[in-house]
């Protein structure tokens, strides 16, 4: 079995648009195995920055509007990217979206860009939203990637991804869980851009900040890190109780006692679930700082893998996501999403 896909994604960081070419075979022992072939981050220009930001305060028409747009715009990048790496074989796009609105307690998460769209554009079958139906099932529709960290990535104890939120998966009593630890980027880079800079380069801001002792044990007080998983993040979450936190704080002491939250919660989990090997990927793992304080408050063993890992891990396990929704195979874990069972996600156009 060989299949060749692309994977999109787009964090709530709002980086830029992640494509990842790869191809996957599975061995005569059931096992899969993976190699990435071509990938690349299509920034995002500062319209639509803007635009995928201020998503969340739109109406109801002009999100539809801007669902079909943005469907536009992936299936344009993916004829970019094809064209650029003479690409002539691809069996199918798997799509994740990007995420608008997360309130699985409604029964419902919103990821826009559609997949008819860019099925239009490219002539490739395309598959999207893989979230829906985890919630309408009475799961969190998040995260999905521990699919892939137990079938792409076995040697690790856990996978940890340092992305807009931080988020882990790992085996317990030989059940794969995970969940959104807390906040990362997404508040590190909208403080970081107060003080000129899109993000924190390796921490530096926070590094030569302050930490504010009273806001760093408010920050910890937090009732959703007492909550058991499975539970998960989003942007209106980050709205209404931690940006209210900071009040009038100056930024540079911001990002110092966030950093160091958020390496609390991290090492406090790590401590709490005896992880000894943890995959670290994202775009929090380039935070030195970050990575500093969370190894100071822990014997785990942090693993760095290449580069493409770290950028493109997310991307990577979406296109593995299409591959098992197109040999109609479990592609979402009920133990990490708390869905009623495992079931096999994904529309296909």
């Amino acid at each position: 079995m060989n299949f060749h896909a692309l994977g999109l994604m787009s964090g709530t960081s709002l980086d830029g648009l992640d494509v990842c070419y790869a191809s996957f075979q599975k061995d005569e022992l059931g096992k899969w195995n993976f190699q990435i072939l071509r990938a690349v981050t299509f920034p995002y220009s500062e319209t639509w920055e803007k635009r995928l930001r201020n998503a969340i305060h739109l109406s109801a028409e002009e999100i539809f509007s801007l669902n079909s747009e943005y469907g536009f715009y992936l299936g344009e990048k993916v004829n970019e990217f094809i064209i650029q790496y003479a690409i002539k074989n691809i069996d199918f796009i798997a799509s994740h979206g990007h995420t608008v609105f997360h309130q699985p307690e409604k029964k419902f998460t919103v990821q826009i860009g559609d997949g008819r769209a860019i099925k239009f554009l490219t002539n490739i079958p395309v598959i999207y939203d893989f979230r829906s139906q985890d919630v309408l099932m009475g799961g969190n529709g998040a995260p999905l990637v521990p699919i892939g960290d137990e079938l792409l990535f076995p040697e690790y104890s856990a996978c940890l991804n340092l992305g807009g939120f931080s988020n882990i998966s790992f085996k317990e009593n030989g059940k794969r869980i995970a969940f959104d630890i807390c906040p990362v980027n997404i508040v590190l880079n909208h403080f970081s851009k107060k003080l000129g800079k899109d993000y924190d380069e390796n921490g530096d801001f926070a590094r030569n900040g302050n930490v504010n002792p009273q806001l760093l044990q408010s920050l910890n007080s937090i009732k959703y890190y007492q909550k058991s998983p499975p539970k998960s993040l989003g942007m209106e979450w980050v709205s209404q109780y931690i940006l209210p936190e900071f009040k009038d704080e100056d930024p540079s002491v911001i990002l110092a006692t966030f950093t160091e939250h958020a390496a609390i919660q991290i090492a406090e989990i790590f401590n709490r679930f005896q992880l000894d090997k943890v995959l670290f990927t994202g775009g929090g793992t380039y935070n030195s700082f970050l990575i500093e304080r969370i190894l100071s408050k822990t014997n785990t063993e942090i693993c760095t893998p290449d580069k493409e890992i770290i950028d493109f891990k997310e991307a990577l396990i979406f296109a593995f996501m299409g591959v098992l929704r197109i040999t109609n195979e479990d592609n979402i874990l009920s133990s990490a999403t708390g869905s009623s069972r495992n079931h096999c996600s994904g529309l296909l156009v």
